[in-house]
């Protein structure tokens, strides 16, 4: 092959390689588009409404909580925490004037929009801990935090304080008081708080 036959070769050679690379570019673009479909697709499995989760008084509720949340965290029915709330760290996960207003009795403070780490001080990690809001949204998304900081056993209320309130289960206020108050957290949200007797706020 003569010199000039050579180089034609390899200009040849380069023009085929050129024109492969964007095929390969496009292909690795539509593989790494379809890998990660498959992984939102698998954490989305992993995260699906459960079956078997805790029953709630309203079915209506129950459908309000199934659009709402992510099930992210394993759940703790209100019937449960009540018969052993001593075996659990109660934490709240509303703001102050909600707490104030009434709250789980034992439960403490940890905020949402304000949620402070340093609240957190003395707590066992290790210990059963469940995080309750108003309905259970905020509630999971600490929660969500609380496993990120080497939480081992930690659970969403189901239904929240407002399931734990329609199933008369008892409310204190700031001073410790037994009180029938409850902070619905607005008007359209109180339409969930159904038991005769209590005082919706917001």
């Amino acid at each position: 092959m003569s010199l000039a036959q050579e180089a034609g070769a390899v200009d040849s050679y380069q023009v085929s390689h050129s024109r492969v690379n964007p095929i390969r570019r496009v292909f690795m673009k539509r593989f790494i588009f379809f890998f990660a479909l498959l992984v939102l697709s698998a954490n989305q499995a992993c995260t699906q409404v459960p079956e078997m989760r805790p029953a709630i008084q309203n079915p209506a509720f129950d459908r309000q909580l199934v659009d709402l949340l992510s099930f992210t965290i394993p759940l703790l029915g209100v019937d449960v925490l009540y018969k052993n709330l001593h075996q659990y760290q109660i934490l709240d996960a509303r703001e102050r004037e909600e707490y104030e207003v009434s709250h789980i009795p034992g439960a403490q403070y940890i905020g949402y929009n304000y949620f402070d780490e340093s609240l957190l001080k003395g707590l066992d990690k290790n210990s059963p801990t469940v995080v309750y809001c108003s309905v259970g949204y905020r509630s999971e998304k600490i929660a969500e935090r609380l496993r990120k900081m080497g939480f081992t056993k930690v659970y969403n209320l189901y239904g929240s304080l407002f399931e734990w309130a329609n199933k008369g289960y008892p409310l204190e206020n700031a001073k410790g008081q037994k009180t029938q108050r409850i902070h619905t957290y607005n008007q359209s949200w109180s339409q969930w708080v159904n038991r005769k007797g209590l005082i919706k706020v917001w």
